[in-house]
């Protein structure tokens, strides 16, 4: 599958991606990860059927979607709608969703919200969303607001070229440098002097809520649809086993991959993942589990 530019305007401001496959065929939507783009499936979309109707979408202020109005925060809320925004604007009714780290947990968050909607979905190496201790709310809000303080009259970081950030992704995320390029070259725009991350910066401040891990159990027990997880091994340390073994096991109608590979291994490893999911997403196929969860 080929992809190619697509922009929609919505309520929150122009919404930008890359779609591929033919219309009329199984509908999909495909949410990158935080600081990533649209171009995080591009590999991955090489390996899919070419009878998916399928569109990876620049989550707003990532890509080249536009950034919210100032004052607004970016919340999930925020993001299901920009989801639901999206879907209208192409007349899906029903669609599944593919998500990859930020974007699988707001997936998964749009799925429980707005089930009449979601037909399946896929969760990369996220499920839920990122939880936090009810010990650590007041904290997290002082942090959070002093951040956003703070924030305002930063000067963007300018490069004369596109090799330092490329390195740059290469070591904060284990890519390999044409996947790092992928990302950097949608992620930057030109500047006086070179070029400058893309990305709202209020995308990196400190989320002033979170749920709690009673409430993403609730949350994952409410996925209706059928869903695959892929997990990469060895797992994330801000979603370790057992804890992410564990949040597949509660979904109601769930399966498991676990994949050898880094955290952007749809990226690095596409043809193994697309192994995994490209049937489910399909027909509802589900390949034989390759590493097991206790209770899926």
């Amino acid at each position: 599958m080929r992809l190619r530019e697509f922009a929609i305007d919505a309520a929150l401001g122009r919404l930008t991606g890359l779609r591929g496959g033919v219309e009329g065929g199984m509908q999909v939507i495909a949410l990158h990860g935080w600081l990533d783009n649209a171009a995080s499936f591009v590999p991955l979309a090489a390996h899919l059927p070419d009878s998916l109707d399928f569109f990876a979408l620049d989550l707003p202020g990532h890509g080249r979607s536009a950034h919210l109005g100032p004052g607004a925060e970016y919340t999930s809320a925020v993001a299901i709608n920009a989801v639901l925004d999206a879907a209208d604007a192409l007349g899906w009714e029903r669609f599944a969703l593919l998500g990859h780290s930020m974007g699988a947990g707001i997936a998964s968050l749009a799925a429980v919200a707005a089930p009449e909607r979601v037909t399946r979905l896929v969760a990369i190496e996220a499920l839920g969303a990122l939880s936090e201790t009810v010990e650590r709310t007041a904290a997290r809000m002082r942090e959070a607001i002093a951040a956003a303080r703070a924030l305002p009259g930063k000067n963007l970081r300018v490069f004369a070229n596109l090799e330092a950030p490329v390195r740059a992704r290469m070591q904060a995320n284990q890519l390999s440098e044409a996947a790092a390029r992928l990302l950097v070259e949608r992620g930057v725009r030109e500047a006086e002097g070179g070029f400058v991350w893309s990305t709202d910066p209020r995308l990196t401040l400190p989320t002033l809520m979170r749920l709690s891990e009673a409430q993403i159990d609730e949350v994952v027990d409410h996925i209706a649809c059928p869903t695959h997880v892929v997990y990469a091994d060895p797992p994330q340390s801000y979603f370790p086993e057992p804890l992410r073994s564990r949040r597949a096991a509660r979904l109601p109608d769930g399966a498991l991959s676990v994949i050898s590979g880094t955290h952007h291994l749809h990226m690095e490893d596409p043809a193994a993942v697309a192994a995994a999911i490209g049937g489910f997403l399909m027909d509802g196929r589900r390949l034989t589990t390759i590493h097991p969860a206790s209770g899926l």
